[in-house]
C-alpha cells in the first residue's frame, strides 16, 4: 500500500515512535561520545528533548499536520537539554515552519521540511562543524530533495532518505579525527537517525502509539514546610496554554501587566502563537477570563496551594516561620549552574541569586534556565552556564525572555563562573560584562575524573577505571592512582602558568577531607609562593576541580 500524504495524526504517531526508539537506545548513543569521561550524555539529552516534543504533540487531536509539528517544535524548544538538544529543537522548529499552511504533507512538502530543518539548525550554531548531527541533517535534506523527484510514495521516500543518511552517518567516523581514533560514528547524528527511523515505522500503523515515559514528580516538601498557610499570599497555582488568535506583542505585554497586578511567581514562555502561563493568584477565574481575550485555552491546571501546604506539612515538623520579604529590584543579578551542595553554597555566598542544579550528565533544559531567570528580580541578569554543553540552552532561554535584559557569560567550567563572581564590581552593565568576559579568560582549570570505557585518545591508551587528569578539558595524564594523578596535574598546571599565584581546590563527594588536605600540604611545601584555598564542592564524578590564576 502506498501513502501519498500524511496528516497530523500520522505525524503525531511518527514523533512519538521516534521518541520511543531513541529513548530505548539512548544509552548506546551516550556510549558513542568520544571522550571517555563520565559525561557522555548526548543520547540522554536528545531523548529528553524529543520526549518533550512528543509529549506536546501527543496532546494534540487534529488532522492538521502543521498544528502537530508546531506543538512538537514548542515542546522541544522548552525541553531542550545540552547542545545536542538545542540543535535538535531547531530541527523541529525548521521542520514545523516549512509546513505552515499545510493540513497534509506529500513528499515535496516533506522534502521542504527536511531542508528547512537543516537550514535552521545550521544557523543556530555559530561555527558549524561537519561530521556531526548537522552533517546528518543536511544528508537527510539533500536526499529528500532528490527522492521527491523519484517517488510519490512517502514510505519509499523515507526509506531512501534514511538509507542515504545512514551512509553519511557511517562516514562521520572519517570526518573528525576524534571519531576516527575512537572508531565510532557521531553520537548526535546517530540519535537523529533513531528519531527518523522510528517515524518511518509508524507510517501506516493502525491505532495509537503510546509515549514510553511517565511524568516525574518534582514535589519538594521543604519549601512548603517553611511557610505558614496564612503566609501564602496568592493561593492558587494556575497554569495553562494560550493559543493566540494573532501574535501581538502589545497584547502579550498588556496581559503580563495584568497578571502582575493580581498575582506573583509569573512565568510566560512564548513561541510563535503559543504562550505558556504560570501564575500564583487568588483569582484564577479572572486570569482565564482575561486570557480568553487573546486566544483559546488548553491544558488548564489549577491547584490550591493552601490545601497542598496543609497536607504536606502534616508529615513534617514546621520550623519557626520567616516573614516574607519583598525584594527590591537590583541592578545586576546572577543565575548559575552547578552540581554539588558545596558548590551551590559557595556560589550563593558569592552573590548568585538562583543556582540551577545541573552540569555533567544532567544538563538543565531551556525552560529550567528560563524559570531561574524569572525568579531573579534585577534589571540585568548574568547567566553563568559553567559548562560548554549548557551555553546553547541558556542562549535559547535568553531569547525567550521578554521583560528582562539577560546576558549569557560563556563560562565553560564552574571555576570560570566563580572567577566572574569574585571579580564582580557594581558598575555600568557594559563594564560588568567586559570584566566578566575577561575573568573567564584568566583561569586555567584542571579536573580529575575516571575513565568509563577503554579507548585510544590522542595516542593515549585508556582503560576503564583509569584516573584521567585534564587541563581545559584535554586529557593530559592517564594513571592508576588518584594521589599520583593529583600531584602530576598540579605540577603541570604550575609549569604551564608561570605568572599565576593563586590555586583553588574543590574536592568532590568521593574524596575525604584528609586526602584533600594532603594535596594542599604538598603544594604549600613545594610551591610556597602560591596562595592555596580548599573548598568542599561535594561534586559528583570529578574527584577534584583545580583552578590556577
Amino acid at each position: 500500500m502506498s501513502f501519498l500524504t500524511i496528516d497530523g495524526y500520522v505525524l503525531k504517531k511518527c514523533i512519538i515512535a521516534g521518541a520511543n526508539l531513541l529513548d530505548a537506545n539512548k544509552e548506546y548513543v551516550d556510549s558513542l561520545n568520544v571522550f571517555p569521561v563520565p559525561d557522555g550524555d548526548t543520547g540522554t539529552n536528545m531523548s529528553l528533548t524529543t520526549m518533550a516534543a512528543a509529549l506536546e504533540a501527543s496532546k494534540t487531536n487534529t488532522p492538521d499536520i502543521y498544528e502537530v509539528a508546531k506543538a512538537a517544535s514548542s515542546g522541544s524548544l522548552r525541553g531542550a537539554r545540552g547542545n545536542s538538544g538545542v540543535i535538535l529543537s531547531q530541527l523541529f522548529r525548521g521542520f514545523a515552519k516549512a509546513l505552515k499552511g499545510k493540513s497534509v504533507a506529500n513528499v515535496d512538502d516533506l522534502a521542504n521540511a527536511f531542508a528547512a530543518a537543516a537550514e535552521t539548525a545550521y544557523k543556530a550554531v555559530m561555527k558549524p562543524k561537519e561530521g556531526t548531527i548537522l552533517t546528518v541533517a543536511k544528508a537527510l535534506s539533500e536526499k529528500a530533495f532528490q527522492a521527491s523527484y523519484e517517488t510519490d510514495d512517502i514510505v519509499v521516500f523515507l526509506e531512501e532518505v534514511i538509507k542515504h543518511a545512514n551512509g553519511v552517518l557511517a562516514n562521520t567516523t572519517n570526518m573528525l579525527p576524534q571519531l576516527k581514533q575512537a572508531g565510532v560514528v557521531d553520537a548526535g547524528g546517530q540519535g537523529l537517525m533513531y528519531i527518523v527511523e522510528g517515524g518511518l515505522k509508524a507510517v501506516g500503523t493502525d491505532g495509537e502509539i503510546t509515549l514510553n515515559t511517565a511524568k516525574k514528580a518534582y514535589a519538594d516538601m521543604t519549601p512548603f514546610s517553611l511557610t505558614r498557610t496564612e503566609d501564602i499570599k496568592f493561593g492558587y497555582c494556575t497554569e495553562f496554554f494560550v493559543n493566540l488568535v494573532k501574535h501581538e506583542q502589545s497584547a502579550e505585554d498588556s496581559f503580563k501587566d495584568y497578571l502582575q497586578s493580581i498575582g506573583d511567581s509569573i512565568v510566560m514562555v512564548s513561541d510563535d502563537n503559543l504562550i505558556k502561563i504560570h501564575v500564583h493568584t487568588n483569582n484564577p477565574g479572572k486570569v482565564l477570563e482575561r486570557a480568553l481575550k487573546i486566544g483559546s485555552l488548553e491544558n488548564i491546571k489549577i491547584e490550591n496551594m493552601r490545601v497542598q501546604h496543609t497536607n504536606k506539612i502534616s508529615f513534617a515538623a514546621t520550623p519557626k516561620p520567616v516573614a516574607p520579604v519583598q525584594e527590591e529590584m537590583k541592578d545586576v543579578g546572577f543565575v548559575a549552574v552547578s552540581m554539588g551542595s558545596g558548590m551551590k553554597e559557595l556560589l550563593e555566598s558569592l552573590g548568585v541569586d538562583c543556582v540551577i542544579e545541573g552540569g555533567q550528565t544532567m544538563n538543565p533544559s531551556t525552560e529550567d534556565v528560563l524559570e531561574a531567570i524569572q525568579k531573579v528580580n534585577a534589571k540585568d541578569i548574568l547567566v553563568l552556564p559553567n559548562n560548554k554543553n549548557i551555553i546553547l540552552a541558556a542562549e535559547q532561554a535568553a531569547k525567550l525572555t521578554k521583560d528582562k535584559q539577560v546576558h549569557i557569560i560563556p563560562s565553560k567550567m564552574i571555576t570560570q563562573g566563580i572567577s566572574v563572581l569574585i571579580h564582580y564590581i557594581p558598575d555600568s552593565i557594559e563594564n560588568v560584562l567586559q570584566t566578566a568576559n575577561e575573568s573567564i579568560k584568566n583561569v586555567c582549570t584542571g579536573q580529575i575524573t575516571y575513565a568509563v570505557r577503554d579507548t585510544m585518545l590522542d595516542e593515549k591508551e585508556i582503560k576503564q577505571g583509569n584516573i584521567l587528569c585534564m587541563i581545559e578539558n584535554k586529557i593530559e595524564i592517564v594513571c592508576e592512582d588518584l594521589d599520583t594523578g593529583c600531584i602530576e596535574l598540579v605540577e603541570k598546571l604550575i609549569a604551564e602558568n608561570a605568572d599565576a599565584s593563586f590555586i583553588s581546590i574543590y574536592y568532590g563527594q568521593d574524596v575525604t577531607e584528609a586526602q584533600a588536605n594532603s594535596l594542599v600540604e604538598f603544594i604549600t611545601e613545594n610551591y610556597s609562593s602560591y596562595d592555596v584555598e580548599l573548598h568542599f564542592g561535594n561534586q559528583p564524578l570529578y574527584y577534584y576541580i583545580i583552578s590556577i590564576e
